[in-house]
């Protein structure tokens, strides 16, 4: 089994009722193992800032799915909750990328992991810091808490 680390976020309706739905249909899937989820995060959004703020929050599996297959599910998932894509970094129900499979880098048409400019990112690296915060980016080589700062847009979720 391959250590994999998701982020999922979503600012359409019911936020945390749509994260919970997305990590439990994640954890329903038989070749997947939820190992840990980081608390919830309310965030603003980043890119196309004229919508609602997103709650985020990453996940650490264990998965016998390539990264393809595992790419294939998350969309299923999505679906599932709706996921419409019009407008990029848009307003979405769900978003599930892949951050982090074991320690491979992967450049395709379809996918790219580590995902792209996620360490620039503290939407993604607060939460992925408190459930993985030694593991090492392939990329650069250096562990996930040395690229995070305090940043006071992203704001730990109390519901």
């Amino acid at each position: 089994m391959v250590d994999a680390y998701l982020g999922l976020g979503g600012n359409i309706g019911d936020r945390e009722v749509q994260l919970t739905a997305a990590i439990e249909q994640l954890a329903n899937h038989a070749q997947i193992e939820v190992v840990a989820v980081s608390p919830m995060y309310e965030t603003k959004p980043v890119g196309y800032v004229e919508q609602p703020d997103f709650l985020n929050v990453c996940v650490h599996i264990k998965t016998t799915l390539e990264p393809h297959e595992l790419l294939e599910v998350g969309l299923a998932v999505e679906a599932n909750l709706h996921r419409v894509r019009d407008v990029r970094w848009g307003p979405r129900t769900i978003d599930i990328d892949i951050l982090l499979y074991g320690d491979r880098i992967i450049e395709t048409q379809a996918l790219m992991v580590p995902h792209p400019r996620m360490t620039e990112r503290a939407f993604v690296m607060i939460p992925l810091n408190d459930i993985a915060s030694d593991v090492i980016e392939p990329r650069s080589g250096r562990a996930i808490h040395t690229f995070v700062t305090p940043d006071d847009t992203v704001i730990r979720y109390t519901s």
